[in-house]
């Protein structure tokens, strides 16, 4: 099983931001706590201590996680992308047939997927439905309460 995960630029980015604000930041917070706790005296009954400790764990897994997910990152080059069709990268506006209502999307990898920013993982039911389609092309896209049908009206990137 592969471990590959593909980013943008600015995913990859972001990605090795988090791991260097964790390092230089939250680690030296938390042996901060730990110093503060181990001098107020017996460790046996010190809830700071334990809690300390236990943030430290958990902690250096994450750190120990995301630098798992940075050797194992691919960056997507996007400059050959074919803007005839819908792939990943692609910036999509879509109308809903049922409603006219015209949304856009930017199609990226499930790791980088932010609704909030309008960024649809490819795996997601839209994703998929909308994948390899053309402008002017109608989407089936399966949702829970039944399938709703997409226009592409522009794509770009």
């Amino acid at each position: 099983m592969s471990d590959v995960s593909y980013y943008t630029k600015e995913g990859l980015e972001n990605l090795k931001e988090e791991v260097r604000l964790l390092e230089t930041v939250e680690r030296p917070k938390i042996s901060q706590q730990i110093a503060e706790a181990r001098d107020k005296g017996d460790l046996s009954e010190n809830a700071e201590y334990d809690a300390a400790k236990e943030a430290q764990g958990l902690l250096e897994l994450r750190i120990s996680k995301l630098k798992n997910t940075l050797a194992n990152a691919r960056l997507i080059d996007d400059s050959n992308i074919d803007n005839s069709k819908v792939f990943i990268l692609s910036k999509v506006t879509i109308k809903n047939v049922k409603n006219s209502m015209q949304m856009t999307y930017t199609l990226v990898a499930e790791n980088e997927a932010n609704l909030k920013d309008k960024k649809i993982s490819v795996d997601s039911p839209i994703g998929k439905g909308l994948l390899g389609k053309s402008k002017g092309d109608i989407a089936d896209v399966e949702t829970p309460a039944g399938i709703i049908q997409f226009e592409i009206v522009e794509i770009s990137r």
